[in-house]
């Protein structure tokens, strides 16, 4: 299978979003993985139609990211999987959990383990 993947820059994937939104498309979900020490990649996926559309983008560790939750509220259990297993905080998340989504008080919230590279998340 061959994954067809628009490339767009993060600061993008707001204005992006509402217009798939617009347009009649449902949220999928959003791929995430670390590409190197430095960056991860991420993958948005929508659908309409049984037709995929995808976008991809390009996050620095460090950098926070636009939450889509504002306009796809089912986006917000992915988006805080993320930060628990790879550390990337989205802006205007509408249900945070505070990277406890899988974790409770008593484990390592520090800890990224989808990270090879590790992300510092104090």
């Amino acid at each position: 299978m061959n994954l067809e993947a628009v490339s767009i820059d993060l600061d993008a994937i707001p204005s992006k979003v509402k217009e798939m939104k617009s347009s009649g498309y449902r949220f999928v979900t959003i791929t995430c993985v670390e590409i190197d020490e430095n960056s991860f990649e991420m993958l948005y996926h929508f659908d309409k139609d049984l037709e995929l559309v995808n976008f991809r983008t390009t996050i620095e560790k460090g950098k926070n990211a636009p939450s889509i939750s504002e306009n796809f509220f089912a986006a917000f259990l992915v988006e805080n999987e993320i930060i628990d297993l790879f550390g990337i905080k989205f802006d205007g998340l509408v249900l945070d959990f505070g990277g406890t989504l899988y974790l409770d008080e008593s484990d390592d919230i520090h800890r990224t383990p989808f990270c090879r590279y590790g992300v510092n998340r104090k």
